[in-house]
């Protein structure tokens, strides 16, 4: 029997802490979701602060199933960052920028994406993380 394609998930920060901490964190929160392939992308080579074209590319080629990569990213420049990677058809086939927030859009797209659901409905699950109500 042949494995499921899963959708891979990149997490883009700013910080290389913050980034694996938010993967550790979705991944806890979706029961540990062993199976679904998610990367950090955090910093800069030299571990500074700011985003890594490079460390991106990595990250997604790293988590690349089959099925599709959905990038969530922080701020600014991560965006830019990957928005240029996208033009440049500098990630895998079927990559997308999910408009999302970062930490809630990654639970839900990790959680999502732990049911073998297809790239469209993690980043459907991710965008719809900006109605959660905190009061």
């Amino acid at each position: 029997m042949s494995e499921a394609k899963l959708v891979g998930i990149v997490l883009v920060s700013h910080s290389a802490e913050v980034a694996a901490s938010v993967v550790a964190l979705a991944k806890g929160l979706a029961g540990g979701a062993a199976s679904v392939p998610v990367a950090p992308a955090g910093g800069t080579e030299g571990g500074g602060l700011g985003t890594s074209a490079e460390l991106i590319s990595a990250a997604a080629a790293s988590v690349d199933r089959g099925a599709g990569v959905a990038v969530l990213t922080d701020l600014g420049s991560a965006v830019l960052t990957v928005k240029a990677l996208l033009a440049e058809d500098e990630l895998p086939e079927d990559t997308r920028l999910v408009d999302a927030p970062f930490l809630e859009g990654a639970v839900a797209a990790v959680v999502t994406a732990s049911t073998g659901a297809d790239l469209a409905a993690v980043e459907a699950a991710a965008t719809e993380a900006y109605d959660y109500r905190k009061v």
